[in-house]
């Protein structure tokens, strides 16, 4: 196990350049060397050789946190494509961001949830009913009473056009 005095030393040393190192790979690479860093302190032995070791594994890891990011990525793009846009797009349909947020907040707990679940959880009636205990119809009455409250509570910003029903 390495001493703190060794460890110190190693950080004043070597902590930017592995910083600099792990940056052409990732995003996060102070994360990275931290992590490396960590691993040294919990080994048994120290290696013969630590710089290049610490290299070698900030390498290892700043490729493995690269990959995580893409795939995270990909799998986020491709569950948004999955679904229709929920709102109209163009300047003519722009809503407060705000005054959306502070809508949702107002509604009592049970519509502000089924709302929460079906638009942004992507869940059915018959879904968020198993979640709240509650008919798949007293959720999609829920959701219902959310719906126009919000309407109600939203001023529509200049240029919208007026509300279309949902059913």
């Amino acid at each position: 196990m390495m001493d703190e005095r060794g460890l110190g030393q190693l950080l004043d040393e070597h902590a930017a350049a592995l910083v600099l190192y792990a940056r052409q790979w990732c995003a996060a690479p102070e994360d990275v060397v931290q992590e490396a860093l960590l691993k040294l302190v919990t080994l048994p032995q120290p290696p013969a050789a630590v710089v290049p070791w610490l290299y070698r594994v900030v390498r290892n890891k700043a490729i493995t946190a690269a990959r995580s990011a893409r795939r995270r990525q990909n799998h986020e793009t491709r569950a948004g494509c999955r679904h229709e846009a929920w709102f109209l797009s163009g300047v003519e349909t722009t809503l407060d961001a705000q005054a959306v947020a502070e809508a949702l907040t107002s509604l009592p707990a049970e519509p502000r949830e089924v709302i929460t679940l079906h638009v942004w959880g992507g869940l059915s009636f018959a879904e968020i009913g198993t979640v709240l205990d509650c008919s798949a119809s007293t959720a999609h009455r829920w959701y219902l009473a959310a719906l126009q409250q919000l309407r109600e509570r939203i001023e529509p910003c200049p240029n919208t056009f007026p509300h279309r029903p949902t059913t």
